[in-house]
């Protein structure tokens, strides 16, 4: 599917695309001051992306020859709405490309996917401290769930829980 902006296409990501996602991914954690977290290789996302049973999805904005952006998504369960949502955990626009509705267009090619496989909801995060994307996402008509509060358990936590 590509986007109706002159000379962007956005399109799924190939195998031969992932050196340049790890490439994006570790720009995206290095912007957010986690690099030290970003530990991604070719080779998980080629299992996360590709297997029988992706556990994820991902797409490219490519303005000619150019990657500009990504973003990687997934799906989600409401018991409430009863339908899946889509989860979109990562959207990265590549810093002298931000500005020119790049962005905006993953973010739209997005919600038209999550229309189309019939979502009854898009939803993500965003770190407190990046307030040019919270009012973007305002902007858009996306409203925060300030009534919710995200957990996380990971590393050693996550090993001890789960062999309790």
């Amino acid at each position: 599917m590509s986007s109706k902006m002159t000379g962007l296409n956005i399109t799924p990501v190939r195998r031969s695309d992932l050196d340049e996602l790890v490439k994006l991914i570790r720009e995206l954690a290095d912007f957010e001051k986690l690099l030290d977290q970003a530990v991604v290789t070719r080779e998980l996302l080629e299992v996360a992306l590709f297997a029988e049973r992706p556990v994820a999805e991902a797409v490219l904005a490519r303005v000619d020859a150019d990657i500009v952006g990504f973003a990687l998504y997934m799906y989600n369960f409401s018991t409430f709405v009863g339908r899946p949502g889509l989860y979109l955990e990562d959207l990265y626009v590549r810093t002298q490309h931000r500005g020119l509705g790049y962005g905006d267009a993953l973010l739209r090619h997005l919600a038209r996917l999550a229309v189309e496989r019939g979502c009854g909801r898009m939803e993500w995060a965003v770190l407190n401290w990046n307030q040019r994307a919270i009012d973007f996402y305002r902007k858009l008509g996306a409203r925060p769930m300030n009534e919710w509060t995200v957990f996380r358990l990971d590393g050693d936590s996550l090993k001890a829980v789960g062999s309790g």
